[in-house]
């Protein structure tokens, strides 16, 4: 493919990815595989997407602080949480054989759209928090964090499903918490990817710049039209990770 309808094709696919990632989650399953199609080994692909997710989260908070949401005392300290696991699961990704990893991507990709089909009420808990934390959220944010440092895709519904049920939060509290959360523990993971040669800094910008735009308008149209809007991505989620399983593009 010629090297200017590419960038432009990553361009878009990333803009579309950063309004999925901001609202819902499950974006890196578009821009993952795309990265692989224009020619990165999996190592390189992962680092890659790294560039995408750090500025497009940058952007998303800075959105959500524009629109008065912003809790940074909470959002950080869930966040310092999930660097030892961040930085565990980054070093894991890097040495795994290609091969092994793209098979781990596909059963994860399964394990998603498997554990989305099964019914979940997702209703307005909360619209105020609680800056404590108890002591079972700390476990997960390292899962979370590891997870995320590792592989990183279809983290949003994992952090999403975890702050609304474990903290009882709705589902704009919970988005407004989970980018910044991506924010802080992809810095150590990114970190580690680009000393050991593992990003394409091109492909990277490209990306980031597309996820950035989709984020920035993901969060004011989510708050504008609230919860209902952000079940509706969760679903179109669904239904774009179900049809790549199916090889239907």
């Amino acid at each position: 493919m010629n090297e200017f309808y590419s960038t432009i094709i990553l361009f878009i696919i990333g803009v579309i990815a950063g309004f999925i990632n901001v609202n819902a989650g499950g974006g890196s399953s578009l821009t993952l595989p795309a990265l692989i199609f224009l020619g990165l080994d999996s190592a390189s692909a992962n680092g890659t997407n790294r560039i995408a997710i750090f500025v497009q989260n940058i952007f998303a908070v800075k959105s959500f602080k524009n629109e008065n949401y912003e809790n940074f005392k909470l959002s950080l300290k869930l966040s310092l949480l999930t660097l030892p696991g961040s930085v565990a699961g980054a070093i894991l990704a890097i040495n795994i054989a290609d091969q092994l990893f793209q098979k781990i991507l596909g059963f994860v990709m399964i394990g998603i759209v498997v554990s989305l089909l099964i019914p979940k009420k997702y209703n307005s808990i909360s619209e105020t928090e609680n800056d404590n934390i108890r002591w079972y959220v700390y476990p997960v944010m390292f899962l979370i964090g590891f997870y995320g440092g590792f592989i990183q895709m279809g983290v949003g519904f994992i952090i999403m499903a975890s702050l609304h049920y474990l903290m009882k939060l709705n589902l704009i509290l919970v988005n407004m918490h989970k980018v910044f959360i991506i924010l802080i523990y992809t810095i150590p993971a990114l970190i580690i990817f680009i000393f050991t040669n593992n990003v394409n800094w091109i492909l990277g910008l490209t990306l980031a710049a597309g996820n950035s735009i989709g984020a920035w308008w993901g969060v004011k149209f989510s708050i504008k039209a609230g919860e209902k809007i952000i079940k509706l991505v969760l679903a179109i989620a669904i239904l774009i990770m179900s049809a790549k399983l199916l090889n239907l593009f």
